[in-house]
């Protein structure tokens, strides 16, 4: 497979990660109707955003960070700006990634001393294995990536395989217990599509060729679109929206969904599959993000002109959120929402300023997204909502989604 197929699927795997995983528990109120309406709408929105970056990456060499984008348009403000939101959202999802992948490892590994230990070293040998990969760079990620996903997606089909003959149609015609719940699942469906951190290191990986980058956009994105639609469509199939609302009252975690399936169908062999897939779905998720956290340190550290090499570079990119990890080992969800806040001003916020300035100084580049001023106004406004719909939640204005 050439590049253009490994990039494509380093996108899919990037995105069938964490946010798949709390997927269930956060529509369990919504219904699966209403789900795959806002699964569709942030797909078109956040693959929109992405192609705004391609659009703008014609301007600059193909090696060049996010931090030098912003900095051409905006200067060093703009750079410190993009490099710091950008930081924080990588470190974030890393760290989630980290706590989560550790915690899954240490259910399968004999207790050593106690369980805390046992998850302490679980998150260093999860990310210090998998981190191997990323410290080589895009073409040993890319590798990686491949035989893992297409393992996920071996699992993936073996889970819908054993759920969709116990799907029930009057599951599936459940409507939402408040309306208002779409709203507030919103920024946690959003965070599901998001594999923008690793745009940079795609374009670089292409030789800054846009044809090819925008096709494993499209359909990269395209391929987690179909799988979280028939993810939805098992698990709201299965489970009734009363009993999986009860069981998340009193487990509101993945270990509930497990719970609630086994529940509704009788099956431990489901559990397990769907703990497999969950461990792959986090792994794939893991070397995508880390390898555009690597990427951006190494573009910061260029900017200013510090000496570098990869171990420096290694070691930055994953002791800090490993050091999340070992002393929140549960802020997997913690850290996500923390990502998710980060990832609206990064993934839609930014790359709308990036292409408002581009236009107006290179109005005739070969490249250029369709929907013009409207579409970037509209998309900007529908990115800013989802930036305060937490803090509206917080206030009590919005109802609360499990998850």
């Amino acid at each position: 497979m050439n590049k253009t197929t490994g990039s494509t699927l380093i996108v899919a795997g990037t995105t069938i990660g964490g946010g798949m995983l709390a997927m269930p528990l956060t529509s369990a109120g919504i219904g699966f109707g209403s789900t795959v309406i806002l699964l569709v709408a942030l797909w078109l929105l956040l693959t929109f955003a992405a192609l705004l970056f391609v659009e703008v990456y014609q301007t600059v060499d193909s090696d060049a960070g996010i931090g030098t984008l912003a900095e051409k348009y905006y200067g060093n403000l703009g750079r410190v700006l993009s490099t710091s939101v950008l930081l924080v959202f990588l470190y974030a999802l890393v760290a989630a990634y980290v706590a989560g992948g550790s915690s899954i490892l240490a259910g399968v590994m004999p207790v050593i001393h106690n369980a805390n230990t046992t998850s302490q070293i679980a998150g260093v040998l999860f990310t210090a294995f998998f981190g191997f990969f990323v410290f080589f760079g895009t073409s040993s990620v890319d590798k990686a990536n491949r035989l893992i996903f297409f393992t996920k997606l071996a699992f993936f089909a073996l889970v819908l395989i054993l759920l969709i003959p116990n799907v029930q149609l009057q599951n599936l015609m459940e409507v939402p217990v408040d309306n208002a719940l779409l709203i507030s699942a919103a920024p946690i469906f959003f965070t599901a599509f998001g594999f923008h951190g690793s745009i940079p290191s795609l374009n670089k990986y292409l030789n800054g060729d846009v044809k090819a980058l925008r096709f494993a956009i499209i359909v990269g994105t395209l391929i987690p679109l179909v799988g979280y639609i028939l993810w939805q469509f098992a698990t709201h199939g299965v489970l009734s929206q009363h009993t999986f609302l009860a069981v998340l009252k009193q487990d509101p975690t993945l270990n509930g969904l497990v719970t609630a399936t086994i529940q509704s169908t009788g099956s431990e062999m489901i559990g397990s599959a769907v703990r497999l897939f969950s461990a792959l779905a986090l792994i794939t998720s893991f070397l995508g993000v880390s390898l555009g956290l690597f990427e951006a340190l190494e573009d910061l550290f260029k900017r200013l002109h510090l000496p570098t090499n990869r171990a420096s570079l290694g070691a930055l990119t994953f002791l800090p959120p490993l050091a999340f990890a070992l002393f929140y080992p549960e802020g997997f969800i913690l850290a996500l929402g923390y990502a998710g806040q980060m990832f609206a001003c990064y993934a839609i916020v930014l790359p709308i300023a990036l292409v408002w300035k581009l236009r107006r100084t290179n109005p005739n580049l070969p490249y250029r997204v369709k929907g013009g001023n409207l579409a970037l106004i509209f998309t900007l406004i529908l990115g800013v909502t989802i930036v305060f719909v937490p803090f509206l939640v917080q206030a009590g204005y919005l109802p609360t989604v499990v998850g």
